[in-house]
């Protein structure tokens, strides 16, 4: 008999980090747009939606019993289709009453759901594909990864806004958009469970040294705050995004707030065309053009040019809460300018995470710098929108700026070597 045709990463590797895209722009983004249609207050909106990212903080807590219970390519295929129930549960819940609070239950579960699948995907592609396909994919993993938010802030809602649009009833038109998003990903279960390849290293480990397993995992955890230089570094991570951070819950309200109360008066559609789309895509190529040039020069060589380009595009929104223009052009301009920058320097905050990792618990100090980069982004989302209520939009945005400053004082204590980031010159 003939082995088995191996299979190639071009079948999985795409819809696998899709996956990964996909549910985390439904929690993190296109959830604030459907609780402002809802009518929950802009408040409630972001601390809620933002409380959403607790399962991505903590997940370094359970990631070890991805490692050691069943294999990583079952974790992913149970998660996809836990994702697709909870999203069954989201379209059924949000029409009915009392919808607002069974759909947060149901939300929480698919941000466990999904930050589960981003353990086991992730471990999974550090076994599946040889090192040269690895080092292959690793940059079209951040693509895939995009389309899936492409498809949930720009597709989805752009259905719904249509929808809306054409019903009357909001309502409706979310409940028939997160069925979409059910049978998207019910399909990708299925896909999953006889697409993905089987390697050999895939296996659950042997639990009988329960007491060593335990030992290991408290000092990999202990190994991680004894780094040198761990106190500025942690800063960096929790502060790089401050700003950020608390715009990125207000910008989808801001866009679909109407005139009078200081928005732009988005419909729904023009939302996913203009922050969904055309915003991602601007994500992608600043991200693509500052790993290009940190490639060339170096981390450190970068920093602050980084800094400044995350930053400083921001004040795009303090003008367009001022003019508040009606032209779609002008709007989409600003918001991907805004979005290239932060895409851009957004590199310079992924690179150091690696930076921070490095060592022999990299995988694991990994997901421990993930976990804090989750706490940077849920706890100032938290109170973005009672402080934007009381500020308006344009104080509020003028507050991002300023929020921005401790990352540079941050910036500059942290370690960090010359070399870091660049090729080498033969390779």
């Amino acid at each position: 008999m003939s082995a088995a045709k191996p299979t190639s990463p071009w079948s999985w590797i795409p819809t696998l980090y899709f996956a990964e895209g996909f549910p985390n722009a439904l929690v993190a983004t296109v959830s604030v747009m459907l609780y402002n249609d809802l009518g929950v207050s802009n408040r409630a909106t972001a601390f809620l939606t933002s409380l959403l990212y607790l399962p991505w903080v903590i997940k370094p807590l359970w990631s070890p019993a991805v490692d050691v219970l069943k294999t990583r390519r079952l974790w992913i295929w149970v998660m996809q289709l836990l994702i697709g129930a909870g999203l069954v549960c989201v379209a059924l819940m949000i029409p009915v009453p009392h919808g607002v609070q069974w759909t947060i239950v149901f939300f929480v579960l698919l941000a466990f759901s999904s930050a589960t699948h981003d353990i086991a995907a992730d471990g999974f592609y550090m076994l599946a594909p040889t090192e040269r396909e690895q080092s292959f994919f690793v940059g079209w993993r951040g693509i895939f990864f995009n389309a899936g938010k492409i498809a949930a802030q720009g597709g989805l809602v752009f259905l719904v806004g249509r929808l809306s649009k054409r019903t009357g009833d909001p309502a409706f038109a979310w409940s028939v958009g997160f069925a979409v998003a059910a049978g998207i990903f019910l399909c990708l279960g299925v896909y999953h469970r006889f697409i993905l390849p089987r390697p050999a290293a895939d296996r659950p480990k042997i639990l009988a040294a329960t007491g060593k397993f335990s030992g290991e995992f408290f000092k990999t955890f202990a190994a991680f705050f004894q780094k040198p230089g761990i106190v500025p570094m942690l800063l960096f991570v929790l502060l790089y995004r401050l700003g950020e951070a608390q715009l990125l819950k207000i910008v989808p309200i801001f866009l679909h707030a109407p005139l009078a109360a200081g928005g732009l008066g988005l419909a729904t559609e023009k939302i996913g065309v203009i922050y969904g789309t055309v915003g991602v895509i601007a994500f992608m190529l600043g991200a693509l053009l500052g790993g290009w040039v940190v490639s060339r020069h170096g981390l450190k060589f970068w920093l602050w040019p980084m800094l400044l380009a995350i930053h400083l595009p921001d004040a795009v929104f303090i003008w367009l809460a001022a003019t508040q223009p009606e032209n779609l052009f002008a709007i989409g301009a600003g918001v991907a300018v805004e979005q290239f920058g932060y895409g851009f320097g957004f590199t310079a905050f992924m690179l150091y995470l690696i930076r921070i990792a490095r060592g022999p618990h990299a995988t694991a100090h990994y997901a421990l710098c993930t976990g804090f980069m989750a706490l940077g982004m849920m706890l100032p989302g938290m109170w973005s929108g009672w402080l934007q209520e009381r500020l308006g939009y344009q104080l509020f945005f003028i507050w991002v700026i300023l929020a921005t400053i401790p990352s540079f004082l941050v910036a500059a204590k942290i370690p960090l070597e010359p070399e870091f980031g660049r090729k080498a010159s033969n390779d």
